[in-house]
């Protein structure tokens, strides 16, 4: 975990990875409680025996909660100390690359893209690639951005 005690450090680690998170295993219990919080619950998320004989041979974890996923992983991988406040101010793109298997396990590596002064603070764009493990192609690539005020 890197801890950004003031915006400089941040401005300097702009263009690198700033580092990769913990795994993290997507089962059904998680599949289907974000499926009950969202009111999506598509078979191919929360219906084992039909989606055994869909196109995955198993259920997949929804788009959103493989996204959602991205706040815990930022947050063993960084923490800016010199705000007083973080955040979440959105995305500027996303793409859902290869599904989330049930039981699959995910990470998130982070690069920090861009880094501009804002009123009280600054904002940071970053790539976030979240990995499947054993998977060559990435879940899912976002740029997320996150405004830190002193």
């Amino acid at each position: 975990m890197i801890d950004f005690s003031d915006f400089e450090q941040l401005r300097k680690a702009v263009g690198t990875e700033i580092g990769v998170s913990e795994w993290i295993t997507v089962d059904q219990r998680r599949i289907d409680t974000f499926a009950d919080a969202t009111d999506d619950h598509q078979w191919i998320h929360v219906d084992a025996e039909r989606a055994a004989a869909g196109p995955y041979g198993r259920t997949i974890a929804h788009g959103f909660l493989t996204l959602s996923l991205v706040v815990p992983m930022t947050a063993q991988v960084m923490t800016v100390s010199a705000a007083s406040m973080a955040i979440n101010y959105g995305l500027n793109k996303v793409r859902f690359i290869n599904p989330v298997l049930v039981d699959s396990r995910i990470r998130g590596r982070f690069t920090l893209d861009a880094l501009t002064d804002i009123p009280g603070g600054v904002q940071a764009v970053r790539t976030v690639t979240v990995e499947i493990e054993g998977q060559d192609k990435p879940a899912c690539v976002a740029e997320s951005i996150a405004r830190y005020l002193a």
